[in-house]
């Protein structure tokens, strides 16, 4: 069984490198098109498989050759897929990013099959939830089927780690069976209306998040590393310094090693580190499964050897 499950989208990524993005009515001439595996939920079930977590995926993809690539991408990296359904009503969920050349990007995503996962689901898969150590979700599943799922898993042991991207507002209630709590900047001022542009100003954020019930939050901010805050205390992680090529993916590439390191017993502040090494790598290639980074790369960085940036760039 495993010890982590996603529960999220999975799409095809639809990715062009550009110069700068262009602007309405405009066009710019990109280069470099490729068809990548992603989806958030597979983004983070791929990221826990690549560093040796012992993960399945609940959702859905269409019956088309988009879904059997999706799926046969999850298997490649460990990751269980006996419960990612194929289905045939809707077409396999994607999204189409543009990458600058800074390495910042644009995402639009069509969400297909993802759009049709429901609460059955959930429950065909009560085994999985109930031996689970850390179950993850994030907001590109319908929203009724993350709260049910939520909802479920207060029956279990599980720790619910919770991304919530792309933001929703959500109920006090919600949150309050969030074990941890893993919003970006822009999801944090949706969730708080909280203008987040340095710590001081996601400190207060974090503090409005717990306050409405959340146990503990990490906030992402980037560059600038990550908050982690709970009811006693409030820690700044500083993020590792490296030259982004490509970011899609680094927040899922958190959250992943986020979950690995707690599954593995690592104290809270060293899970967040390790989720931060997870995340650097990342940014340093293209794509959002094609960067996800293997154990023995995040293992060296969080141990403090930084000749694996060095190979990457």
């Amino acid at each position: 069984m495993a010890d982590i499950v996603v529960v999220g989208s999975l799409n095809m990524d639809l990715v062009i490198r550009t110069p700068r993005a262009p602007g309405a009515g405009e066009t710019v001439r990109g280069y470099g098109f490729r068809t990548i595996p992603g989806g958030k939920g597979a983004n983070q079930a791929a990221a826990v498989g690549r560093l040796g977590g012992a993960v399945s995926m609940i959702g859905r993809v269409g019956s088309d050759e988009f879904g059997e690539r999706l799926v046969a991408s999850l298997g490649q990296q460990g990751v269980d897929t006996g419960h990612v359904k194929v289905d045939s009503a809707a077409p396999t969920g994607v999204a189409v990013i543009t990458v600058e050349d800074s390495g910042e990007n644009r995402i639009i995503v069509s969400p297909g099959a993802n759009g049709r996962v429901c609460t059955e689901d959930i429950d065909e898969a009560k085994d999985l939830l109930a031996e689970a150590k850390v179950i993850v979700l994030q907001f590109e599943v319908p929203l009724e089927v993350v709260e049910y799922a939520i909802e479920k898993a207060t029956e279990y042991p599980a720790k619910v780690i919770l991304n919530p991207a792309p933001a929703a507002q959500v109920s006090d209630e919600f949150l309050s069976r969030v074990d941890c709590l893993v919003p970006n900047e822009t999801e944090t001022r949706i969730l708080t209306g909280i203008e987040v542009v340095d710590l001081a100003t996601a400190g207060r954020a974090g503090k409005d998040l717990l306050s409405r019930g959340v146990r503990q939050v990490v906030i992402t901010l980037g560059e600038k590393g990550a908050l982690w805050l709970t009811q006693g205390s409030t820690m700044h992680i500083p993020a590792i310094k490296v030259r982004p090529v490509d970011t899609t993916a680094a927040g899922d590439a958190f959250v992943g090693g986020l979950a690995v390191g707690m599954v593995r017993g690592l104290v809270m502040e060293d899970a967040v580190r390790y989720g931060g090494c997870a995340g650097a790598l990342t940014v340093m290639k293209l794509g959002a499964q094609t960067s996800l980074p293997s154990a023995d790369q995040v293992g060296a960085l969080f141990a403090g050897d930084t000749s694996v940036l060095e190979s990457l760039a």
